[in-house]
């Protein structure tokens, strides 16, 4: 039996301060152990358009994950503010205990709040494989674009992974949608968000959330500020994929228009 122990921090994220975001999830990394740590959107910063305080590849915020990847042992994942040239890019690490590290660039940037004005979109999906697990990590605004998730033979993953900075004003939203990417993907999904405000006013309610292949909730963060572990089975995902194969009746990427009358 393949099991995962998947942990992820709830935190209000100090603004635009890396050390002490650092530090502050030092503290709540050593009340517990996992496989896998996640870490919200911008962990680092929180979610600013001040691309000055951008970090070039495997900078400050990078070289801590690292670290505690080497010292938990674990896999951590987590998107940080990242220079590449002019521009910003909101980029994803993955990074293992041995310091290898792969990125996932946001694709689908907030333009609600000039994210896309300041960042450079990514165009490529990431698959992360891990302890027998196919992890697909991506960011906050993805989760309203279904096609940019769904579970296909090339892109065939166990959990997808939401890391985000979702507000309050529209946590009905992320509520509705994370089951539903669940449900339709046959898929674990966890969604890692913040909680606090930021300076530019938005609350952010947390409701860091791990969902099962069926769409139910197994662990739920609320609004409390912490580090959340739970553990997960790979054969009983598999069992009901097999028992319900919805996925083979998937529709191909093709658009096939009406015919006219007539």
């Amino acid at each position: 039996m393949q099991r995962l122990r998947v942990g992820w921090l709830q935190m209000d994220i100090i603004w635009e301060s890396p050390q002490e975001n650092i530090v502050q999830v030092e503290k709540l990394l050593s009340t517990g152990e996992a496989d896998v740590w996640v870490l919200p959107e911008m962990w680092s910063t929180g979610f600013t358009m001040n691309v000055e305080t951008a970090e070039p590849p495997e900078g400050t915020a990078w070289k801590a994950m690292k670290d505690w990847a080497s010292r938990k042992n674990a896999l951590f994942i987590g998107s940080v503010q990242t220079r590449i040239g002019i521009k910003a890019r909101n980029r994803l690490y993955a990074v293992f205990p041995n310091g290898h590290t792969l990125i996932y660039d946001k694709r689908h940037l907030f333009r609600m709040a000039g994210e896309n004005q300041f960042y450079e979109p990514g165009d490529k999906q990431l698959l992360v494989e891990w302890m027998g697990w196919r992890l697909a990590p991506l960011i906050c605004y993805d989760l309203r674009f279904p096609v940019w998730s769904r579970r296909t033979p090339q892109y065939d993953y166990d959990m997808l992974i939401y890391v985000a900075n979702w507000p309050e004003l529209r946590h009905a939203h992320w509520a509705a949608l994370l089951p539903a990417r669940a449900i339709e993907n046959q898929s674990y999904v966890l969604g890692v968000n913040r909680i606090g405000y930021d300076p530019n006013g938005h609350r952010y309610a947390g409701g860091s959330v791990l969902i099962d292949y069926k769409g139910e909730v197994l662990l739920h963060s609320g609004s409390a500020q912490g580090a959340f572990i739970a553990e997960i089975g790979l054969e009983a995902l598999r069992t009901s994929r097999e028992r319900f194969p919805a996925w083979r009746d998937a529709d191909a990427f093709q658009f096939i228009p009406n015919s006219p009358w007539g």
